[in-house]
């Protein structure tokens, strides 16, 4: 039961698209390291996040249209949000391609992964195919960069007082209760 609940929490955390592979890798590593081994742990939330940034593409359109067509306010408030994005994400891809864009997803930043890739492939007319092979790459690649950070704590090459180990491995002390 414990892995099963370890596998969901995975699978949830990565399906935050603020968060994405980003958190749930360490939060594997550090949290249900007993219970699952790293690797099993970079394989749950690489093939979650990818998911992720499919369901997100094949989902935008619907979503759009319904919300520019019902509701003004999106318009106005959120749309300009949206060309903004397009706008950071342009240059890159325009450059660089299907490469240009699994970089973008792949690097493990705020304000970048799977699902903004994803909107911005959608935004940009990406083709479905084309999409598909730069989210599994910079998944991929994120992935990989994570995973990596998080091997080199836990096996102290990181010394523990850095500032990189205390942002991963912060203890929680219980409250002392009266």
């Amino acid at each position: 039961m414990d892995i099963f609940i370890a596998i969901l929490t995975l699978a949830a955390v990565t399906a935050i698209p603020a968060l994405e592979l980003r958190a749930s890798i360490p939060l594997g590593f550090f949290a249900y390291g007993d219970t699952l081994h790293w690797g099993w742990v970079v394989l749950i939330c690489v093939l979650s996040n990818i998911l992720l940034g499919i369901v997100t593409y094949e989902i935008l359109l619907p979503i759009l249209e319904f919300f520019r067509k019902h509701w003004s306010w999106f318009n106005r408030r959120v749309w300009p949000m949206v060309e903004r994005r397009r706008d950071r994400l342009r240059a890159t891809v325009e450059r660089h391609g299907e490469w240009g864009l699994a970089l973008f997803i792949g690097v493990p930043l705020p304000g970048t992964g799977a699902v903004t890739g994803a909107v911005g492939a959608f935004l940009l007319d990406f083709r479905r195919k084309n999409f598909y092979l730069a989210n599994f790459l910079g998944v991929l690649i994120a992935g990989a960069c994570v995973a990596a950070l998080c091997l080199l704590i836990q096996n102290g090459v990181v010394a523990e007082d850095s500032w990189i180990s205390r942002l991963f491995m912060k203890e929680i002390e219980a409250p002392v209760v009266p």
